[in-house]
């Protein structure tokens, strides 16, 4: 007689869960490497090779490069977020600040994600698409909530609608990152501490 164990929907359960933390091995790998030294390769087969994992098992789990790297800095960014958030009370324009300070250990990363937001410009690559303009969408609605609850609190000048702001602050965090890869004298903090008092924020 078969043991409990041996149920098929126990193994596909078994299965699945292997599966799952296989992928996110491969993702913890990628987003080691992609910290140091970006996208770098044209291929699957390239990324494989420089993060240790057979050209076949990143096949199993992305259907293509591109899909392989949005899902790294995915990972990367939900990491962070869990590891080193932004303390209480950081402003809006505060927030993007402490990632840019946070972003000059991992270039890698930050040009990870000037290539897939450049990608998304281009017809055919709908991975990318999606992800920048889901990504923009979120990081402008969490903007427009703090800088909301700022004007409410009498912290940040009220004259100034909360949505042009936050695609201003994205505008100028972005803007200063590609500076930064193409010059890394260019320090994206104090550019945007200046723009925090323009918008009269009190700390």
């Amino acid at each position: 007689m078969e043991s409990p164990s041996a149920d098929p929907d126990d193994r596909r359960r078994g299965s699945y869960a292997k599966g799952v933390e296989r992928r996110q091995e491969i993702l913890d790998r990628a987003i080691e490497v992609f910290a140091e030294r970006g996208a770098e390769g044209t291929s699957l087969r390239a990324i494989g090779e420089a993060i240790g994992v057979s050209h076949a098992a990143l096949r199993h789990y992305f259907d293509s490069r591109e899909q392989l790297l949005v899902a790294v800095y995915r990972a990367a960014e939900e990491r962070t977020h869990i590891e080193d958030p932004n303390p209480p009370g950081t402003t809006a324009v505060g927030s993007m600040t402490n990632a840019a300070r946070r972003n000059h250990a991992v270039p890698g990363l930050v040009q990870l994600y000037t290539t897939l937001v450049a990608s998304a410009l281009e017809r055919g690559h709908d991975d990318a698409r999606d992800f920048a303009t889901a990504r923009f969408a979120r990081v402008r609605a969490e903007l427009v909530a703090q800088v909301e609850a700022e004007q409410a609190a009498g912290r940040m000048r009220a004259d100034v609608d909360a949505a042009s702001v936050a695609s201003l602050v994205i505008a100028a965090s972005d803007g200063l990152q590609v500076q930064w890869l193409l010059d890394p004298g260019v320090d994206p903090a104090p550019s945007l501490e200046v723009l925090e008092r323009l918008l009269g924020v009190e700390r």
